[in-house]
């Protein structure tokens, strides 16, 4: 592979500056519900709450439920989801992807277990709030992923937390070159390792 990493150093600002006028000061919980469910639906009350940090909102639920349809997990948790949202077949393979740190796939349920196996919550979720790049495989987490470079040479590390079948590898490389390619890899040697 050929390419070339270019860093950008990154700045920060205010939504304020950002959108160029003030923040509404009312909440609209409905509004913020149905742009939840069209990124992240199906899913349940709580794990509504965990990503919006909204209270109470069992009445907002109740009076857009007639404009949502509903599902039962395993466990017999009632779901909520948009009735013209995308539900692909269950046996619909998942392209992998590369998740960024702090990436809201990895934050947007309170029961990760629908994205995560649980022991590899402490190697992505670390005691000083850092949320580690994460590699899905068949859409679930199955490892984590870093980007190293220099003015001519860029590594792409790919971790897998468990063994991972010839063609998820490939097809994992595949989507890595791609990344390489995105990050703005143009003129010198990139490469993929797997540790």
């Amino acid at each position: 592979m050929v390419g070339r990493i270019q860093l950008v150093n990154v700045i920060h600002t205010s939504m304020e500056a950002w959108l160029g006028q003030p923040l509404s000061s009312e909440i609209e919980p409905e509004w913020l519900i149905r742009r939840y469910l069209a990124a992240f639906g199906p899913a349940s009350v709580k794990d509504i709450q965990a990503w919006s940090g909204l209270t109470r909102i069992l009445e907002v639920i109740k009076s857009i439920r007639p404009h949502l349809i509903t599902f039962r997990n395993e466990r017999g948790e009632e779901l909520f989801d948009l009735p013209d949202a995308p539900r692909p077949d269950a046996d619909t393979p998942s392209a992998p992807r590369f998740l960024g740190e702090f990436d809201n796939m990895l934050l947007s349920y309170a029961d990760r277990s629908r994205i995560m196996d649980e022991s590899y919550r402490k190697r992505l979720f670390t005691s000083n709030g850092i949320i580690r790049a994460a590699i899905l495989v068949d859409g679930f987490v199955a490892g984590s992923w870093k980007l190293t470079s220099s003015r001519d040479h860029a590594v792409l590390h790919i971790e897998p937390f468990r063994v991972l079948s010839r063609q998820d590898q490939d097809a994992l490389s595949e989507e890595g070159i791609r990344l390489l390619r995105f990050a703005g890899t143009h003129g010198g040697a990139s490469e993929i390792i797997y540790h």
